[in-house]
């Protein structure tokens, strides 16, 4: 029987692919005398043999279309926002092929950018979600480009959120795309922006007053405590399981998995996060990583940090396509407890680290592993640090709020000279 079954596939999927065209060749072969009883399994003439091999099903079969979809975005400062957005984009088609739009298209239509083009390729590559990448995207959609997407690239609709995206000039971005009918949108991620994490920052900082190297420094003491408070009510946050259901792999290790396991705060997701979570996974089958608290963070590193609460450091991390599973307010010290539930083969860690201070009393954290002989310090790619990325932010906004000064003054000087000149 099973035989049987396999043998008449043929006919289903002529029926399924090809329902008007298997129509007629059976008419065809009623009006020839043919046998139709083959159905039944009982027929002079196996036609099986002919039409099965004749490819006239299976060619329609295999050559269904992968949809293609495109999103484009600055992805500057990346966070669980711009994750979620390229995770519905991906619902939405096949393949997700993402531009990354240029530093010099980003200056022109928001200012210089915090991340330059080489690490947000990389934060943007590392999703799990992302099947292609096209650096140096247009910020707007030009029909130049447009045409590009649609035949070089094969692209069948582009994405965009439901928030406005205007130029300078006021115009929608994807004013193109929507006229062709190739233009499908998405909800945004409510809760954070990029905006939200610069203003987190910047409330966290203090300009040094007079002298000096004129540089900022994060605020301590009873304003870091007070500015903590504000940042708390500036995030927005609500985590669901929902939302992390949606983000996770869903999907434990196997019974002899080799389990890699590193742990840290993981706080404003950048490039140098994703380097050595690549390179720690690579030593391993599956990759466990461990999302400190944000009391131990505090502790540890001292205000305004985390700048990201946990849950939504957590997101960010799962939604890197070299993490299998993550430990949501993971323990300090990995314990022999840990290794032996998580069946940890390898401990990692990375010698580019904001802190790897021990605070007095405090016994290393990796003590246990190391007498196991299972930790192993993994040389990190880059030395980027969640502290060097708010160092750029403040220096943003300086360049910026000076920028904004002299404007201001060069338009004072210039009507104060326009009204004199009136008077005479």
């Amino acid at each position: 029987m099973a035989m049987e079954y396999e043998s008449n596939n043929w006919i289903w999927d002529g029926v399924y692919y090809c329902p008007r065209l298997f129509g007629g060749l059976m008419l065809t072969a009623a009006l020839l005398g043919l046998s139709t009883t083959y159905f039944g399994g009982i027929g002079l003439f196996p036609l099986s043999y002919v039409w099965s091999d004749s490819g006239i099903f299976h060619k329609k079969k295999c050559e269904k279309k992968r949809i293609r979809v495109y999103m484009d975005g600055c992805f500057d400062l990346m966070h669980y926002g711009h994750a979620n957005a390229l995770r519905q984009a991906k619902a939405l088609g096949d393949e997700l092929v993402v531009g990354v739009v240029s530093d010099e298209e980003i200056i022109a239509n928001k200012g210089p950018p915090v991340l330059p083009m080489e690490e947000r390729l990389a934060l943007v590559s590392g999703l799990k979600w992302v099947d292609q990448v096209i650096a140096n995207a247009p910020y707007a959609i030009t029909e130049q480009f447009m045409n590009s997407l649609f035949n070089e690239h094969k692209i069948d609709y582009i994405i965009h959120g439901d928030d406005p995206c205007l130029l300078p000039d006021g115009s929608d971005a994807y004013a193109l795309a929507k006229k062709a009918g190739r233009y499908k949108q998405i909800k945004r991620t409510e809760g954070v922006s990029s905006t939200d994490i610069v203003g987190r920052i910047l409330c966290s900082v203090k300009d040094t007053e007079g002298g000096g190297d004129h540089t900022s420094t994060l605020l301590n003491g009873d304003s870091g405590e007070r500015c903590h408070s504000q940042r708390a009510q500036i995030s927005q946050f609500l985590p669901t399981s929902q939302r992390i259901v949606q983000f996770s792999n869903g999907k434990g290790p196997g019974p002899n998995a080799r389990v890699v396991y590193i742990d840290g705060a993981f706080d404003l997701f950048h490039a140098g996060h994703v380097e050595i979570l690549k390179k720690a996974r690579q030593l391993g089958d599956f990759l466990l990583v461990g999302i400190h608290t944000d009391h131990i963070v505090r502790e540890h590193r001292g205000m305004p940090y985390p700048v990201m609460h946990v849950h939504e450091r957590s997101l960010s991390v799962l939604a890197c396509r070299y993490v299998d599973e993550v430990i949501i307010g993971a323990p300090w010290e990995v314990t022999k407890d840990m290794i032996t539930t998580f069946n940890i083969s390898i401990v990692v860690h990375g010698t580019v680290a904001e802190s790897n201070s021990l605070l007095p009393g405090e016994t290393d954290p990796y003590a246990f592993p190391k007498s196991m002989g299972i930790f192993r310090l993994l040389e990190s790619p880059k030395s980027l640090t969640t502290s060097s990325v708010s160092q750029r932010i403040v220096a943003n906004h300086e360049a910026y709020v000076k920028r904004n000064v002299k404007k201001a003054q060069s338009e004072m000087k210039y009507y104060e000279e326009k009204t004199y000149v009136a008077g005479e």
